[in-house]
């Protein structure tokens, strides 16, 4: 079956599926174009399959049933959102992939036991955005050597040596998103009152 056939086909669907739905509401055209505003005629031509359906037309329909616009058009159903990805385990870390595209912004979910990993700063392009889900996690950025604890979130331009690690004895779950050199993510903070 080609696109175009398809196309025909589901559209084909739409006029059925409308009469059904109203007769399950038990709403007559009447009614329905009271709700709608769309003449009873017009909406008679779209039951038979005498008009296309347009957005126009369905859009007040579904709002007048109360259903989403895709259960009018009988759109295939979502397939499983799951990310299925395997684990990393690289330096110690566990990293969960959660976008799957190569390149541009890519986040994961990184899990880390404590170790006696000892900081060792390093450098690369891009932008890093890191936010705490548990535990506390050390950051060493340039000369500042911060702890951030759950719901804790720090940007920086990984141009500048860093590391981040346990800042304790005890593992630290955190997000960590990573952008090449241009693509940078924003935390939005207001500034203390002096």
């Amino acid at each position: 079956m080609t696109e175009d056939e398809r196309i025909a086909s589901v559209l084909d669907e739409v006029g059925p599926r409308l009469r059904r739905l109203r007769r399950e509401r038990g709403s007559t055209l009447a009614d329905l174009s009271a709700a709608t505003g769309i003449s009873v005629s017009t909406l008679s031509r779209l039951e038979s399959g005498g008009r296309k359906p347009s957005l126009e037309l369905l859009l007040p329909i579904a709002r007048a049933h109360q259903v989403p616009l895709d259960e009018l058009v009988g759109a295939p159903p979502v397939g499983d959102p799951r990310i299925r990805s395997r684990p990393i385990v690289r330096h110690g870390r566990t990293l969960y992939p959660l976008t799957r595209q190569p390149g541009g912004l890519q986040a994961y979910k990184v899990v880390q036991e404590p170790g006696a990993e000892a900081p060792d700063p390093r450098v690369h392009e891009g932008y890093e955005w890191l936010y705490v889900l548990s535990g506390r996690l050390r950051l060493v950025l340039g000369d500042h050597d911060v702890v951030l604890a759950a719901g804790e979130a720090a940007e920086f331009d990984t141009r500048v040596p860093h590391w981040f690690g346990p800042a304790d004895g005890r593992r630290v779950e955190f997000l960590s998103l990573f952008g090449p050199q241009g693509e940078r993510m924003h935390v939005r903070a207001r500034p203390k009152k002096s």
